[in-house]
């Protein structure tokens, strides 16, 4: 049977990281994924996610993305490729929606730069905007975008040349952990090792059953738009904006994308992450159609492109990296409740500091199991 230090199962955005991370310390890792890095089962694909410091879910955030943001720099210099791009952000909605409250709160608390317009100010600088006259927009200048494919394409090289084995089209079947060490076991043996980390997004509560009952796994949709008038999207800020059509995000174009407009929680649909619609409809269309043509219509032509994807959902919101309760060397970091691929270095950096000293500087406090009950 062959033996790892450290096993970890799923590569996604923090799978990736984490391989990475444990690599560069010395570590005998092996990572498994069940399809390949960077595939559109899952919650790690779709070209680009956003990436903010002011962060309207909580303020405690906004340590770990400083230091994720570090390390976005540190894997472009290692790597020798761009994956972060800054356009600053906009995060636009009444005075008193959750989205501007959050973001300001933590803009202060943190005293990151930001700019608060008023509506007619940010069509000013932006004309494509179409807004009521009551909202605003807290603009930051450090946000942007991330690419994602590249992104866990470069961790898992670098991971490689660290001497990290990786094993694409393996599926777990269970984690047994045992005096010592884990058996992880797949449809292709059984893989000994002194830790297991779970990093398997939709498929944690199915390799971790005292879990299931606290995920949610939800069907999310992507929508990338041909804009009618291009002049006005460069340059273009990643945006977020809560309205009556709900809470949507935007990225400018992109690599000859168009611009890519999402509705956050969709239609909140829990499904099967082995068994859910992966095609996109006129009626998903139709949740994200309406914000485009109200509030960016210079950016409403032909749908050129969607994709599904899902979210993983704790009750809270928040993330879960801990170690399992009776098996110290089982980790899980996993559910990231739809806000996570930005964290991925600093979540991969925490995980290797868990698995291999037993704790972290980083403050995960927030995000422990026990407050699950």
């Amino acid at each position: 049977m062959a033996r790892f230090d450290v096993v970890v199962c799923g590569l996604g955005a923090m799978g990736s990281s984490a391989v990475h991370h444990l690599a560069r310390r010395g570590q005998r890792v092996l990572g498994l994924e069940r399809y390949a890095p960077g595939h559109d089962h899952g919650s790690s694909h779709g070209a680009t996610r956003i990436i903010r410091l002011g962060y309207f879910e909580h303020p405690s955030y906004v340590p770990l993305l400083r230091r994720a943001y570090e390390l976005w720099h540190e894997l472009e210099a290692a790597c020798r490729q761009q994956l972060l791009h800054i356009t600053g952000i906009a995060e636009i909605g009444p005075p008193d929606s959750a989205l501007v409250r959050g973001t300001l709160a933590a803009a202060k608390l943190h005293a990151l730069p930001h700019d608060v317009l008023a509506a007619n100010e940010l069509m000013r600088r932006y004309p494509a905007f179409r807004l009521p006259a009551d909202y605003v927009a807290v603009v930051q200048p450090d946000g942007g975008f991330l690419e994602v494919e590249p992104s866990i394409a470069a961790q898992i090289a670098l991971a490689k040349a660290d001497g990290a084995e990786i094993r694409e089209t393996v599926t777990v079947k269970a984690i047994e952990p045992g005096t010592g060490g884990v058996h992880v076991v797949t449809d292709q043996g059984t893989f000994q090792a002194g830790t297991a980390i779970v990093t398997a997004g939709p498929w944690a509560g199915s390799l971790l059953p005292a879990l299931a009952a606290h995920l949610r796994v939800t069907r999310e949709v992507m929508a990338w738009f041909e804009p009618i008038d291009s002049t006005l999207f460069s340059p273009f800020p990643a945006f977020i904006i809560e309205s009556r059509h709900g809470m949507h995000y935007g990225i400018p174009p992109y690599d000859s994308a168009g611009i890519k407009v999402a509705k956050h929680h969709h239609r909140d649909e829990a499904v099967d992450p082995d068994a859910y619609d992966r095609t996109v409809s006129a009626d998903d269309e139709a949740l994200i159609r309406p914000v485009v043509s109200e509030h960016l219509p210079a950016a409403g032509g032909r749908l050129t492109a969607a994709k599904t994807c899902l979210y993983t959902m704790t009750p809270d919101g928040d993330f879960l990296i801990d170690r399992m309760p009776g098996a110290p060397n089982v980790i899980v970091a996993s559910p990231c409740s739809g806000h996570g691929f930005k964290f991925a270095p600093v979540i991969g950096e925490i995980l290797a500091d868990l698995a291999t000293a037993g704790t972290t500087r980083h403050d995960i406090s927030r995000f422990r199991l026990a407050r699950l009950g």
